[in-house]
């Protein structure tokens, strides 16, 4: 039943980034409550520990992409509550968090516009809020 229903979940909207992990934890946990359960016939059982496993292949792989870690931090829905909610462990969210920090530092912090005093006064407005957000989101730790 749950991969029918990630499967309609995804069909009838176009799925980001945010929904992905989320998505493959709810499959993992439900997976996983269920392939010890000794009242279902053993063939289903394989079959679930076969499920979990090929799951944790695809899952492995949001590993190797920065984006998956640095989309789930800047989500305004998520940040530091979905680390925390899906318990993972202090060492998996700093590094999260330094892929924020070093993706900003690579692309964004030495960005200059140069377009006169009202664009220096939103540049500012905008590097303040930026930094705002940032110490917020990193001050729940």
């Amino acid at each position: 039943q749950v991969f029918k229903d990630a499967t309609t979940f995804f069909s009838l909207t176009t799925p980001n980034l945010a929904t992905i992990i989320p998505a493959i934890d709810h499959i993992d946990d439900i997976l996983t409550s269920h392939e010890s359960d000794e009242l279902l016939n053993s063939s289903v059982r394989a079959a679930l520990s076969l499920g979990k496993k090929t799951l944790d292949q695809y899952y492995s792989l949001t590993d190797s992409s920065e984006v998956y870690r640095i989309t789930m931090v800047l989500h305004p829905r998520h940040k530091h509550s979905y680390f925390n909610t899906a318990e993972w462990t202090a060492d998996w969210i700093k590094t999260a968090e330094n892929l924020v920090h070093n993706e900003f530092d690579r692309h964004y912090a030495r960005i200059v516009v140069d377009a006169g005093p009202e664009i220096e006064t939103v540049e500012t407005s905008i590097t303040t809020k930026v930094c705002g957000i940032l110490v917020q989101l990193y001050s729940h730790n």
